[in-house]
C-alpha cells in the first residue's frame, strides 16, 4: 500500500512537461526527487512501454514526452504503475474459518470498487493541468 510509483512517474513526467522539447537525462531527473537514477531509469522504462514517453541513448541522450501534456491524463500515469490495489494485498487465509474462507471475495469486490474510484478521480486531469499549478 505504501507505493510511491505513482508519486515518482508524476514527478517525472511533470518535469519532462516543463522543459518542453529538452532531452533530460536520469541523473538530471534522480536529482530532482532525490532517488537513485537507477529507480529513474526503470519507472522511464514502464512510461516508455505506456507510450508516455521517448527516450534516446548516447552523449545527446535523455528522454521528452512522447506526446503533448494535454494528452497525457493522470489515470494513464496511475494505471501505466499501478502494481497493487490502492488498499493492499490480501491474506492467505483458513479455508476452515467462516470468516477466512470468504474474506478474500469481499475485498475483492471492495479493492476493485476503491481502485476505480481511483482511476476515476484522476480521469479527465491531465498533465497539462498539473504543471500548470507550479507557475
Amino acid at each position: 500500500m505504501n507505493n510511491t510509483r505513482f508519486a515518482t512517474a508524476l514527478h517525472i513526467l511533470t518535469l519532462l512537461a516543463d522543459s518542453k522539447d529538452e532531452w533530460l537525462s536520469s541523473e538530471w531527473i534522480a536529482g530532482s526527487i532525490n532517488i537513485n537514477p537507477v529507480v529513474v531509469r526503470k519507472e522511464l522504462s514502464v512510461l516508455n512501454e505506456a507510450g508516455l514517453v521517448i527516450s534516446r541513448k548516447g552523449k545527446t541522450g535523455g528522454t521528452t514526452l512522447a506526446k503533448s501534456s494535454r494528452d497525457i491524463t493522470l489515470d494513464m500515469i496511475y494505471l501505466a504503475v499501478k502494481n497493487s490495489d490502492v488498499l493492499g494485498k490480501r491474506n492467505k487465509t483458513n479455508p476452515k474459518c467462516p470468516i477466512g474462507k470468504d474474506i478474500n471475495l469481499k475485498l475483492d469486490g471492495l479493492f476493485t470498487k476503491i481502485d476505480q474510484s481511483v482511476v476515476d478521480e484522476l480521469k479527465g486531469k491531465t498533465l497539462e493541468g498539473f504543471v500548470a499549478e507550479f507557475h
